[in-house]
């Protein structure tokens, strides 16, 4: 997968934006950019941390009770600081910032909990094509992606509920690289769509259904 930018983003769902908001912005430093539409009632707002973007999508109507994806933490190397700090917001969602280079993250990292380990390295390393440093462990760009093999883990996650839900890659070719995927066993979850003049997006799934 040829990046356009070499930084992950993560995206949660919520219904009860201020609490989230307040601990994003006031413990986790998070910048505030800017409030991006999406579809009727859903609003994202969106903040950067070390590059990557966090969607905190605002949603009107009330989220359906689905189980949590396999998103299980977001880690992001902070300067100053000697030890990892765990910290979950108000919701549950899970982050720790730690001194840059733990566990190889010098900006973020996904932890990700999966059923398979040996079929998620598939999906990571052939089928997107990130480079993997050490066994579950898989680059893009500057962010790291960190698989941990968990009975916990979903079998089927949904995009729809609250909670960590998805991660995005900006490439320059959406319909090449959705292709490639499929191609070497990814599922489809949205075929290439462009949305207004905004952006063309597409949407696949992994083995657990992230």
């Amino acid at each position: 997968m040829q990046l356009a930018k070499p930084r992950i983003d993560i995206g949660l769902s919520t219904n009860n934006l201020e609490p989230l908001l307040a601990f994003w912005q006031g413990e986790v430093n998070a910048q505030f950019d800017h409030v991006q539409p999406v579809i009727r009632g859903q609003y994202q707002h969106r903040h950067d941390i070390a590059g990557s973007v966090l969607k905190i999508n605002y949603h009107k109507t009330t989220l359906p009770a689905k189980p949590p994806t396999g998103y299980r933490e977001l880690v992001i190397a902070r300067a100053g600081l000697t030890e990892p700090t765990s910290l979950a917001d108000p919701e549950g969602n899970r982050v720790m910032l730690v001194p840059p280079g733990f566990e190889g993250v010098n900006q973020i990292g996904i932890r990700m909990a999966v059923r398979d380990l040996d079929a998620h390295r598939h999906f990571y390393g052939e089928a997107l094509g990130l480079a993997e440093e050490r066994p579950g462990a898989f680059r893009a760009g500057e962010s790291l992606i960190l698989l941990e093999e968990s009975p916990e883990a979903p079998t089927d996650a949904d995009i729809q509920g609250p909670g960590w839900r998805y991660i995005t890659f900006q490439v320059f070719k959406v319909d090449d690289e959705h292709a490639a995927v499929l191609a070497k066993g990814g599922r489809e979850a949205l075929a290439p769509v462009t949305l207004g003049t905004t952006a063309r997006i597409s949407m696949v799934r992994d083995p657990d259904g992230n």
